[in-house]
């Protein structure tokens, strides 16, 4: 598994705005909306309810907001990188700037876990983090986190 099949370069912004999760999980549903033709109320709903069973603030100021849907036929994700980091809830107290969401088929077991463990190995990389907050050019970020140095699951 490769990042490069999971977030298309259109799905990484970089956001000044975001005061809130509600806020930020609205802004994700838009991204992926127009990237993967999915509904954007959906995803939002998706993101609050999976935060509802405990936050996915990881640490390091990274969090990795996921859950799984009905109608995906393959794992897709997006990347934001906010401006003003935002409280999370972060195991680690911090608040978060940089967010990596996951989307994955409602039954696709193991893929959704190969997703979520390369997109954690990646954001873990306290190399490629700093570059992450360094940069402001979407295209930059998404060559950034695609040619990390953990770019295949196991």
């Amino acid at each position: 598994m490769d990042l490069t099949n999971i977030i298309r370069p259109a799905a990484v912004r970089v956001v000044t705005n975001i005061t809130s999760k509600k806020r930020l999980f609205q802004d994700l549903g838009e991204v992926f909306a127009l990237n993967y033709d999915l509904n954007a109320d959906a995803i939002t709903t998706a993101l609050q309810d999976r935060e509802s069973l405990g936050p996915t603030g990881v640490g390091h100021g990274v969090a990795l907001p996921h859950a799984r849907l009905i109608g995906l036929d393959h794992v897709v994700g997006a990347f934001v990188r906010i401006e003003k980091p935002l409280e999370f809830e972060a195991v680690d107290k911090k608040p978060v700037d940089l967010i990596f969401a996951l989307f994955a088929p409602e039954g696709s077991g193991v893929d959704h876990l190969k997703a979520l463990a390369l997109i954690s190995r990646t954001m873990r990389d306290a190399a490629t983090c700093a570059k992450l907050r360094a940069n402001t050019d979407p295209a930059i970020l998404h060559t950034v986190l695609t040619e990390g140095p953990a770019i295949k699951a196991a």
